[in-house]
């Protein structure tokens, strides 16, 4: 089974969007289909993006749904420990998926930010390391191609 870490920036899509593709990463068909894998830092990164109140407004999110969604990518996720220390990455927010997906074995980053799937050095980083970055959309036919 393919070990995948998603991007906080998918699953904040994910949930602001249900139609769009990033949703898809969250559904059930594809869920059962990976081994997720995730940290506390990406939990918490993401329960901070989702309780700005400028996305609380606009969305119309509310807080018990927010909690229950953390807390479904939690439960499917196989949670490992990160400690801060990689510094491969422009934007040192970006280093937590990075470590995220390298303790985890990851083989799959999902993500839609351009510095982690458009830095050459860090993908060739990457790469040497057996992590492959991935758009939703070339995530997604790979789970379709089975």
């Amino acid at each position: 089974m393919l070990r995948v870490v998603v991007d906080t920036n998918v699953w904040v899509s994910a949930l602001l969007n249900p139609r769009g593709l990033p949703a898809r990463v969250a559904s059930v068909p594809v869920l059962s289909r990976i081994v997720l894998v995730n940290s506390q830092p990406l939990l918490d990164e993401l329960r901070d993006v989702l309780t700005r109140p400028r996305i609380l407004r606009k969305y119309a999110l509310i807080p018990g749904d927010i909690a229950a969604f953390i807390d479904l990518i939690r439960r499917r996720a196989e949670m490992v420990v990160t400690s801060g220390a990689i510094r491969l990455c422009r934007d040192p927010r970006d280093d937590m998926v990075i470590e995220t997906a390298l303790a985890g074995h990851a083989s799959i980053l999902v993500s839609r930010d351009d510095d982690l799937k458009g830095d050459a050095d860090l993908v060739r980083h990457l790469t040497e390391r057996g992590v492959t970055v991935l758009s939703v959309q070339r995530f997604l036919d790979l789970i379709d191609a089975g």
